[in-house]
Parts: structure tokens; sequence; C-alpha cells
């Protein structure tokens, strides 16, 4: 693909790269970020290659962030990985670089940067990565291979997802034949502490279901609490509705210390991420999230998540 070359022509031109992700990183969003990282770093062991964003919230089996200070920035490239829209990328200084770099495989809501590259059918920034390698002369380490199948198998839910196509199955192989150790990666990645197990107990004894398989879960300040956790450890819990059979889509509203919900939402098919957008936030057709400002406005979202199953009952019957 043209676009690819481009891609690589800039990471070439650059001595000085900056990898940016989005906020509250998921294991593709550090994955698709320090995957590229390392196979820059393995290609080209000459340039200085960072990776920047905060915090990893409980992911630093896979990587950990450098800082840098800001005068980096003026001759720098800049790539921001598996981040749809400008006010999620983490380090807002991602912005003052020479030059920027969307890769990303969300819809494509902000069009930012000098080339952005958007495949909404990749099932993760991952995948992309890898083929982003594969298709030019990056070259593949056995470090980014493990960091790019952790992305791949965190956004697909373990190849549970609809966005696993066969293409995602022969990257996946790909990236096994470097010698990465998938079972034990499979294992952090799903390992959870007490506390959490806990709080799935208490999450499906407090799940409410309507007759379309509508369904919702408050998590508020005062739980959280309760079981020790916080709002980065709840990410565990937003699949576990999603296996009951009744259930057809779904939110759970974390409250924040602040006092307004962060909201996961998922669907086993209703098209959730119109619903998000209206509630200041986005994502994909069946897994995206989205903010309410209070109680009321929760509810609100939760009577449109039922009207949404109501809708797709009636037409599929």
């Amino acid at each position: 693909m043209e676009i690819l070359e481009e891609i690589f022509s800039k990471i070439k031109e650059y001595q000085r790269i900056i990898i940016h992700r989005h906020q509250r990183p998921d294991p593709d969003a550090l994955g698709s970020q320090v995957g590229l990282a390392e196979a820059i770093r393995f290609t080209f062991p000459n340039k200085e290659v960072y990776q920047v964003g905060g915090p990893v919230e409980g992911l630093e089996f896979l990587a950990e962030m450098q800082e840098i200070p800001d005068d980096y920035y003026q001759t720098a490239l800049v790539i921001v990985t598996d981040t749809a829209n400008t006010p999620r990328v983490s380090d807002q200084r991602y912005h003052t670089g020479d030059f920027l770099i969307k890769i990303d495989h969300h819809p494509n809501d902000e069009p930012y940067g000098d080339i952005h590259w958007v495949k909404t059918s990749a099932s993760s920034s991952s995948e992309m990565i890898a083929d982003l390698i594969n298709q030019t002369d990056l070259n593949m380490s056995e470090n980014a291979a493990r960091l790019l199948y952790a992305g791949i198998v965190g956004d697909t839910g373990r190849f549970l997802y609809p966005a696993t196509t066969s293409h995602t199955l022969r990257i996946a192989a790909e990236l096994l034949d470097y010698g990465i150790d998938a079972a034990k990666l499979n294992r952090e990645i799903e390992q959870i502490s007490f506390s959490v197990a806990r709080l799935s107990g208490y999450l499906y004894q407090h799940l409410t279901v309507d007759e379309n398989g509508a369904a919702y879960v408050y998590l508020t300040k005062e739980i959280m609490t309760e079981y020790g956790i916080t709002d980065a450890d709840t990410s565990a819990l937003v699949p576990l509705p999603g296996v009951i059979d009744e259930v057809l889509a779904w939110g759970v509203f974390v409250e924040q210390p602040e006092g307004y919900y962060r909201v996961r939402l998922r669907s086993k098919g209703p098209v959730i991420n119109q619903l998000a957008k209206k509630h200041h936030g986005g994502g994909h057709p069946l897994a995206s999230g989205a903010n309410a400002h209070d109680k009321k406005e929760a509810q609100e979202i939760y009577q449109e998540i039922q009207a949404l199953c109501r809708d797709f009952k009636q037409s599929n019957s």
C-alpha cells in the first residue's frame, strides 16, 4: 500500500521518533505503540525512539513509558496509535512535533495528523502495525512480536470478537513463529486480583437485564472502595455480562471520583457506537465507551440501550 510506504519513508527520514497512544491504555494501545517502537529500534539502532504517555495501569508486564523533555518534540516525528480523537491522546505534547502520523482502527471521526492511516476492518491497531512491518523494510524483533500478539489477543478477546478475520489469525500465527511464550502472555493478560474476582460476584448479583436483553450495572465509588479496587481494575469486568445467554447489549457504569460515570458499552448485535457519540464518547460498533454527567444521564443511556435491543430483536424476528 502506498500509505505504508509513506509512513516508512517518514520513519527513515527522522532521527528522533516519539510514539503516543490513548489514555488508560489497554493491551492494543501498548502493543501497537511499543511494538512499533521496538521494530523501529531493531531496524534502525542509531535512531532515538521514545514511547510516552503516563501510567500503564497494571500492564507493566507489557511495557513502561519513558519521560522526555518538551524540547525533544521540536525536530521529532510523532506517531499516535490506537487513538480515534485528540482529547484521548495520552500526553498532549503530541501536537508539538515536526510531523504527525495517526495509525488507528477506530472509526475516523477526527482525521488528525499530516498522515492518517485508519483501517476499521482491522481487528486492532497491533494488527495494522504488524502489516506495516511485514509490508515495508521494517524488521520484526521477538519483543515487537510479543507486544503485537498481546495487542491482537486483547482487542479480539482471544479471537472471540467479530473483527477477527482469517488475516488476523495468519498475522497471529506469524508472530508466534518468533518464539514468544503465548501461554504465559495469555495468562498475564487474563489474570485478575482477588479483589476484582470478588467484585465479579457483585456484578453478577446486581446486573439488571430486561426482556430484550438490555443489561446494566452500577459500580459506585462506595462499592469500589469496599472492594478495594480502582477504575482501571474494572476493565476486566466489562466482558462478563456477555457470557449470559439472555444478555444482548450492556453498559457498565463506573462512578468516578469527580462524580460522573465512565460508561463501558458492549453488544452482541445492536450497533452502539452512535449512542456512545451522543454521550461524549465513541468506539467500535459493538464495543464503545461514553460518559454520563450524572445518574440521570446514566439512566438515559440505559434507556437508549433498551431501545436498541428492542429494535434489533424486532428487525431480526
